[in-house]
């Protein structure tokens, strides 16, 4: 079978479900119900390994985490086993989840048949050690789109790809998250919607980064178009000034509650659906006074 996918189809299931969309506000069956909007919103703090700084043992990086308000950690890169567990039960921290380590560097999208299988062993291999941790998800950048993977080839590719890690997925009772990024892929929360719903699994949904949408939407409205699809989410600012001064990326320079997004208007959003779980810190991290302030504008905002 060709990786060229079908652009009259795609094209045509693209403009049904624009045609859902604006009918029922959600798509493919996970509609904000009226019971979810009764839930108190709950966000279970906590942030990516690779933003705790310094040299200290990894038990006391996760003893001075709880310390200091997080309740839980993402591993964004590989660690010892033994050290990590022994970390957790002196601390208390929870490993909630893992991203996978080399989504970037051998992406499902790629041309080549064999970085695709190595990317698929990646997922795999962060699948077992999200296992080990007593996690419960692993983010997954699921591909890259630009000017030698055609957006519609990307699409396909990575489908096919996933789709090879979901037995072990179930397997292990873990769920593989999707994040929206800056990859050139599922622009639009309807793209993204139908992206997921197209697995026919409960085993994938979205691992949304607030942030990642400001440059170019509102992440209030990706939230109630992707609801229950919803797995975790990342907690992310991003200053459209700091971008039009200094380029796309000095946007996310923005300390958390001085940038773009309209945090109150997120949170009920997150209300709205029904919402409770894990937000995880993906800002410039650093030593315990700096993660102590994370800590503190998390609590500000999420109050």
């Amino acid at each position: 079978m060709s990786d060229v996918f079908d652009r009259r189809d795609f094209l045509k299931t693209t403009g049904t479900l624009a045609a859902v969309a604006a009918v029922g506000g959600q798509l493919g069956g996970n509609p904000v119900q009226a019971e979810d909007k009764k839930k108190p919103l709950k966000l279970k703090k906590a942030l990516k390994y690779s933003m705790v700084g310094g040299d200290a043992p990894l038990i006391e990086k996760f003893k001075m985490l709880k310390e200091i308000g997080f309740e839980g950690i993402d591993m964004d890169k590989p660690a010892d086993h033994n050290e990590v567990k022994r970390a957790m039960d002196a601390s208390g921290l929870i490993v909630h989840g893992v991203v996978d380590y080399i989504h970037w560097g051998k992406p499902l999208s790629h041309p080549d048949p064999a970085v695709r299988a190595e990317g698929v062993e990646g997922l795999k291999t962060a699948l077992r050690d999200c296992k080990v941790y007593g996690g419960t998800t692993v983010l997954l950048v699921v591909g890259i789109c630009n000017k030698d993977i055609s957006y519609a080839d990307a699409y396909k590719r990575s489908q096919d790809e996933i789709r090879k890690a979901l037995p072990l997925a179930g397997e292990l009772g873990l769920k593989i998250a999707f994040e929206n990024v800056w990859n050139m892929m599922l622009l639009s929360p309807l793209e993204f919607a139908r992206y997921i719903d197209e697995f026919e699994s409960p085993l994938v949904g979205a691992y949304f980064d607030v942030g990642n949408i400001i440059n170019y939407g509102w992440p209030e409205h990706w939230i109630r178009t992707l609801g229950k699809r919803i797995f975790k989410v990342d907690i992310k600012e991003y200053s459209r000034k700091l971008r039009d001064q200094r380029g796309p990326y000095a946007g996310f320079e923005a300390e958390l509650g001085e940038g773009d997004c309209d945090w109150p208007a997120v949170l009920k959003a997150f209300e709205e659906i029904g919402y409770s779980g894990w937000g995880s810190a993906e800002v410039r991290g650093g030593d315990r006074a700096r993660l102590l302030e994370v800590s503190q504008r998390m609590d500000k905002i999420l109050a």
